[in-house]
């Protein structure tokens, strides 16, 4: 029978009080600082018999070892969101991990919506590291779903952004939208401070920190001449007839977000990704020969660079990456960031960046535990001169919005 850590104890004691009082109680615990035990067993000292643990598909098996290892007298049900339509109502308790996803605004997204369905007048706890990345406002849907929100008054976000959200207009491609990121934290705080638990993983007791390394590669002269060449003509026909466009600023973003790590999705006759530069994938390769390494990339078209690259070296199961198989496993940034566990690794290399805190704080931590005594070492790989200082900027400008949390309330 798996033992908690002290800390782990003494949450669960504090959190099953504060679900006993408000029926909700969010642990907002750093990664790796162990949510899935210490929810587990919050929702045994509270009595539950039925629990529904809602998750992301590549945690399920690692969450069901973890539950079976504290052989509590609780049937415990283990979903993914895709599956939630499938999942009729008449739990006792419902546990929702990686809950900052639930956090879409203006309008709530399809799972959020399904797991409203669910949690009627149903006790909840929720997880996250980073309940908030990117705005205060992104709290609103994940109580939403709770009949118990301290927000229940205010039946959609619109009318809670009246008196949550300073409300401003964002001028996109001509038009005009409301900006809705801009919500009152001290407002939002005085209504929601005592259903959160935080816990860092310097409370926690970790040794290893991560350590970020920023490596520049030139690509080929080819590269640098497409992507002027679409910033001056907003097109680029090739000799076959292919057109890449990008005739908004969003579009011209993306593009160069791409072909500066050597692929890009060409948009005429039919959209098709097309790889051109292997230079990331051969410094890489040639940097990191003989670590251990985890590589997370952002496109689709990456994918098939590095494995040109790095042939059979490469591997995409992290099991068979801990367990010694392969010594360079590869996962897309959006499906790697959360819910596997990669400490084995020497480091942990982004060919790409996503523009998104969420990936940032997520995909980071997958090399961190208690028990590594090694610093985490994170490599980003930037081409000379491309676009990607400016997003590893604006996600780091994002930062504040996780930090608050674990700042003294």
């Amino acid at each position: 029978m798996t033992q908690l850590r002290d800390y782990q104890v003494d949450i669960s004691d504090r959190a099953v009080k504060i679900l006993r009082k408000h029926k909700i109680v969010y642990l907002a615990m750093e990664v790796r600082t162990g949510k899935t035990l210490t929810s587990l067993a919050t929702a045994y000292l509270f009595g539950a018999k039925k629990v529904l643990f809602v998750t992301k598909k590549k945690a399920i098996e690692d969450i069901v070892k973890q539950a079976a290892s504290l052989k509590y007298d609780m049937k415990i049900f283990v979903t993914n969101y895709e599956q939630l339509h499938n999942v009729e109502y008449g739990f006792d308790l419902v546990i929702i991990d990686e809950a900052h996803c639930l956090g879409a605004y203006p309008t709530p997204s399809i799972r959020a919506k399904e797991l409203k369905r669910i949690c009627v007048a149903t006790p909840i706890i929720y997880l996250s590291g980073t309940p908030t990345p990117e705005s205060y406002s992104q709290i609103y849907h994940q109580l939403w779903i709770s009949t118990f929100s301290p927000f229940a008054f205010h039946k959609t976000f619109y009318k809670w952004a009246v008196d949550y959200v300073h409300v401003t207009k964002q001028w996109i491609s001509g038009h005009a939208h409301n900006d809705y990121s801009n919500a009152n934290k001290a407002l939002i705080d005085g209504l929601i401070k005592d259903l959160i638990i935080t816990y860092t993983q310097e409370q926690a007791g970790f040794e290893s920190m991560v350590q970020e390394q920023i490596l520049y590669v030139k690509m080929l002269p080819s590269t640098y001449a497409l992507a002027n060449r679409l910033r001056i003509d907003k097109i680029v026909t090739n000799k076959e007839g292919q057109s890449v466009i990008a005739d908004t600023g969003a579009k011209m973003m993306q593009k160069l977000h791409q072909i500066y790590s050597g692929s890009v999705i060409v948009d005429e006759p039919e959209r098709e990704a097309k790889a051109f530069d292997y230079s990331k994938a051969e410094f890489i390769r040639d940097y990191f020969k003989g670590k251990r390494i985890a590589i997370f990339y952002k496109f689709a078209a990456e994918l098939a660079i590095l494995s040109w690259a790095m042939g059979e070296q490469i591997g995409f199961d992290p099991d068979g990456f801990n367990s010694g198989k392969f010594n360079i496993f590869a996962s897309q940034i959006l499906s790697g960031r959360e819910g596997i566990n990669l400490s084995t690794a020497d480091a942990l290399v982004f060919f790409n960046i996503d523009f998104s805190a969420t990936s940032y704080w997520q995909a980071r931590a997958r090399l961190q535990t208690k028990d590594r005594e090694k610093d985490a070492k994170i490599y980003w790989i930037f081409s000379e001169g491309g676009i990607e200082d400016k997003v590893y900027k604006a996600v780091c400008d994002k930062k504040d919005f996780t930090l608050e949390y674990f700042k003294t309330l």
